[in-house]
């Protein structure tokens, strides 16, 4: 019998996808990176499934290519998990990519930077400046990767520190509040947030 593979965030791997919850029974196994949680949470015979659950991609499209059919949960569509992911792979597998530092990169930051704003200054049309903007995101994401790889911070860091600077230098837009906050108290806001993070 072909099993089904049920491929889940590694991010998230206890976030069963509840239209599949009901479905997955009989033989259940697991790839050893799955949590305890979610062994304890399926593993039933109730059924005459073959389901095998996994948090592998390169496993899971081994097995779709042999035949085996695929629920991919959700969230692993999500274009910024896609973007992390596409750019963790060229750093393990683009010799060129291997080779890049910070500093290395710098050149190709600000000559992204620069298309971005000539891109604005043209007046180019939505999707120039989308694709110009992706250039310079890409400059981020190898950034953060060659960050995680050492340890130091990786792309959700970086999100999470942008988030933690506007809670601080715009707290209007955490505190439940709706309606438009005028300019003079945006600046104000914005200098005491940043003073306080002198």
């Amino acid at each position: 019998m072909t099993a089904t593979v049920l491929l889940l965030d590694p991010r998230w791997p206890t976030l069963i996808p509840l239209h599949l919850a009901g479905r997955i029974g009989g033989t259940v196994e697991f790839t050893l990176e799955v949590p305890v949680a979610v062994r304890w949470a399926l593993d039933t015979t109730e059924g005459d499934g073959h389901w095998l659950i996994t948090t592998d991609e390169a496993h899971a499209r081994r097995l779709e290519q042999g035949g085996a059919t695929v629920e991919r949960a959700a969230s692993l569509a999500d274009p910024v998990y896609q973007a992390t992911s596409t750019m963790h792979a060229a750093r393990r597998r683009g010799e060129w990519e291997q080779a890049m530092t910070h500093k290395s990169l710098l050149p190709y930051l600000r000559e992204e930077a620069e298309e971005v704003a000539e891109a604005i200054q043209s007046g180019s049309l939505d999707d120039e400046l989308k694709q110009e903007l992706a250039d310079l995101l890409l400059q981020v994401l190898f950034h953060a990767e060659l960050a995680a790889e050492r340890g130091a911070f990786d792309f959700a860091d970086v999100a999470d520190a942008f988030v933690q600077k506007m809670r601080r230098r715009a707290p209007y837009l955490f505190d439940g509040s709706e309606g438009l906050v005028d300019k003079q108290t945006q600046d104000r806001l914005w200098a005491e947030g940043k003073a306080r993070e002198r």
